[in-house]
């Protein structure tokens, strides 16, 4: 990392210090003072350009920022906001709202947009749906797809909620006006890259605290780090989150490049998706029962792995695309060109 990343990470992590994860319950969706910390501090803007609105910054400050964030189970939509919906929202040349004001995207259900803009249908698992105050909508227009900006503030959503209670709930318009523009190709390839940058950091956190658990805890004499059975443990962990890691940091500069980005996004999805299983189940089986206990802070990031693995497409769906990619005249350089 640069040096301003550094700082960008040293700042998101003291603001994460005042703000302890907690269980999220339907009283208590998201952390909304974290977001107002992060707001006042420029955060919820890194990485969108200034004369847009934003804080300005490049992708990698922004990826720093969520990445931090997933590790620390921040209860915020900033993935969502600066890796996803805000790029889409400016590249369909709309009007940045207000960073301090959540953002969050929408990509699946069906949603229709006549000609002056109104909308009508259902967007369905839509993240932080209920918190958020704007959303970027994919929405099939008269002549195609568009994305769709629509102020959501105060609108019902439905209460869903994933396994770690961040909301996953629906929107039903019925002629609401939005701001319409042309939707990037790389919307969903982003979204999916957003939840993998999430998984692996969250993955690289629970390895460091499993090692740290293992050389601490005692066991019939010694620590649980000199089992060579434990140490295999580690080991295969360990293996994991630096494949995930590769994958993710070669599809983040693919990005940063301007390159086509679908192949690279599709990639570190399906590795850090599969990557779930052995993390979080080596983890706990380290950890033991006291892993398993709302007190500890292990399942806060092993829930949300488990429910980030499923979104933004699981690994089947990106497999497919993986597979079709490369089913044709030259296998090899489709390989090639998606690192």
């Amino acid at each position: 990392m640069s040096s301003d990343q550094d700082l960008v990470v040293q700042t998101v992590r003291e603001i994460l210090t005042g703000h302890e994860p907690t269980q999220l319950t339907p009283d208590r969706r998201w952390d909304a003072d974290l977001w107002s910390d992060l707001a006042e501090a420029g955060l919820t803007g890194v990485g969108l350009p200034e004369e847009a609105g934003g804080s300005g910054g490049e992708l990698a400050d922004a990826v720093a920022v969520v990445a931090t964030l997933a590790a620390g189970a921040g209860a915020v939509p900033v993935a969502e906001q600066l890796l996803v919906a805000g790029p889409a929202v400016l590249a369909a040349g709309l009007d940045l709202p207000d960073p301090s004001q959540p953002l969050t995207i929408a990509v699946s259900g069906a949603v229709q947009v006549d000609g002056s803009g109104l909308l009508t249908g259902t967007a369905t698992d839509v993240a932080w749906a209920g918190v958020a105050h704007w959303l970027a909508v994919v929405a099939a227009g008269p002549d195609g797809d568009v994305l769709a900006l629509v102020d959501v503030f105060g609108l019902d959503a439905t209460d869903a909620a994933n396994l770690a209670g961040e909301p996953r709930g629906s929107y039903v318009f019925d002629g609401v006006q939005a701001q319409v523009g042309p939707l990037a190709d790389d919307v969903r390839a982003r979204y999916a890259l957003a939840r993998a940058v999430q998984l692996s950091a969250a993955a690289e956190t629970v390895l460091a605290w499993t090692v740290q658990y293992a050389g601490e805890r005692v066991q019939f004499g010694r620590p649980l780090a000199k089992f060579q059975g434990i140490q295999m443990q580690l080991a295969e962990m360990a293996g994991e989150v630096t494949a995930v890691s590769a994958l993710v940091d070669a599809a983040v500069q693919r990005l940063d490049r301007g390159e086509p980005l679908e192949l690279a996004a599709a990639a570190a999805k399906v590795r850090a998706g599969a990557a779930v299983e052995v993390v979080a189940r080596q983890a706990h089986q380290v950890h033991g029962a006291i892993g398993f206990t709302e007190e500890h802070r292990l399942h806060h990031l092993t829930k949300r792995m488990w429910s980030w693995r499923d979104e933004a497409g699981n690994e089947l769906t990106w497999a497919r695309v993986l597979g079709a990619a490369v089913a044709g005249d030259d296998p090899w350089a489709a390989l090639t060109s998606a690192v």
